[in-house]
């Protein structure tokens, strides 16, 4: 069984302001991963770490060498400390950073290198990968998000579990998680999609429920919870149903 799970940047940082970490959510977070992190490849979101710098120098609307530069160095800094607590935790983390391993084209991945993912996973190891720049065939340069890591990988892998964790209950409506999101909702709901708390150039749930609508209709479901409450993620890796379930029609 291989699972893919994303942790959003709300969890892991304060998005509202630059690099600000909160070192007791990843330690929590870096716990209750540890506790199963057999078959697991793990995503974290930039958070502030990413945004801040992204939005400062343009990015991906203008390519610039030192924004690049500046924004990978910034993720590969909260990279550091997940898979740090991760190690603390007892886990078996490798940080993987997609500026190295990632082709864009017009903002999409056009390529991945997922065997060295599937090869760490065969070996007990847990690859940790983040949003992060990219070379863009089309475009120079991009951002790739952690949501739009996290369908590929997990169709590459043929994944049987694929959790996102946000710091909401799932996809709400009206402030209450909705059980089960198809694409056939999506009309009906987008007017109730918000976006992202601080600043955030990938997306918000709207996005992010986007990408795994698309990963439904090949036939991979997943789920959208909550993943600041304190045992979720550890639920949520055993399968559980938590939060929003997406799945195709």
């Amino acid at each position: 069984m291989t699972r893919v799970l994303k942790i959003g940047g709300s969890i892991l940082t304060d998005k509202r302001r630059d690099a600000a970490a909160r070192p007791e959510e990843i330690r929590r977070v870096a716990e209750e991963i540890a506790s199963s992190p057999e078959d697991l490849v793990l995503v974290h979101g930039a958070g502030s770490f990413g945004h801040i710098p992204a939005r400062r120098y343009g990015l991906p609307e203008s390519f610039s060498p030192e924004g690049l530069l500046q924004t990978h160095k910034s993720v590969a800094r909260l990279n550091d400390l997940v898979v740090e607590a991760l190690s603390r935790a007892g886990a078996s983390p490798m940080p993987v950073h997609p500026l190295s391993c990632t082709l864009l084209k017009d903002g999409r991945i056009e390529a991945l290198a997922v065997k060295p993912l599937r090869e760490m996973v065969r070996d007990g190891l847990l690859p940790v990968l983040h949003g992060d720049v990219a070379m863009d065939a089309s475009r120079k340069a991009g951002i790739v998000s952690g949501d739009q890591l996290v369908p590929y990988i997990a169709r590459a892998l043929g994944a049987d579990v694929v959790a996102v964790g946000t710091d909401v209950d799932g996809v709400l409506v009206s402030g209450s998680p909705i059980a089960e999101m198809t694409r056939a909702d999506l009309a009906s709901l987008e007017g109730a999609l918000g976006g992202s708390t601080g600043v955030d150039v990938t997306g918000g749930m709207k996005g992010k429920l986007l990408e795994l609508l698309d990963l439904a209709d090949d036939g991979i479901g997943s789920v959208i919870f909550n993943a600041s409450r304190e045992g979720n993620i550890s639920r949520a890796l055993m399968g559980e149903h938590l939060g929003t379930r997406v799945r195709a029609i």
